[in-house]
């Protein structure tokens, strides 16, 4: 099997804000770092890690449920990054939590017990960050009832 090459093209625009290039039909984005670096003007680095993890949280999540033809939406997710010191004293990422809510009760949803202890294993993303960064994750129902 060959391995897929994804690709982003950064280009700075001026001191910490880069443009960040997704590819073709795919809207630039800008990355800056908050002050007293920079201006805070787009997401973070860390931002966007949080953000990476969320997406492919919640897309694993509403792939597995749709594959059991179930209608989660509106799906919400919230992660939350914990920036702290490693013992050299560099700042790091030193964990991250996500927390997803379904936008229905879970009573509605057939298979969920099967979904929720699977899910994660499928998020290309978040294992990967799991390598290195602990990575926690809470699913709620609608009716904020914690379900794993």
């Amino acid at each position: 099997m060959t391995n897929k090459l994804i690709s982003v093209h950064l280009k700075q625009q001026q001191d910490y804000q880069f443009h960040i290039h997704f590819g073709e039909g795919v809207p630039v984005l800008l990355g800056d770092e908050p002050a007293p670096l920079g201006l805070g003007a787009g997401p973070s680095p860390m931002q966007l890690l949080a953000a990476a993890v969320g997406n492919c949280l919640s897309d694993s999540l509403l792939f597995s449920l749709r594959k059991y033809k179930q209608a989660p939406e509106p799906i919400q997710c919230e992660v939350t990054a914990e920036e702290g010191r490693n013992p050299e004293g560099r700042l790091r990422v030193l964990g991250l939590k996500a927390v997803l809510t379904l936008g229905v009760p879970a009573s509605s949803l057939a298979h969920l017990d099967r979904v929720l202890d699977q899910f994660e294993e499928f998020c290309t993303v978040t294992q990967s960050v799991r390598q290195g960064i602990p990575v926690t994750v809470e699913v709620l129902d609608s009716a904020g009832l914690k379900l794993k």
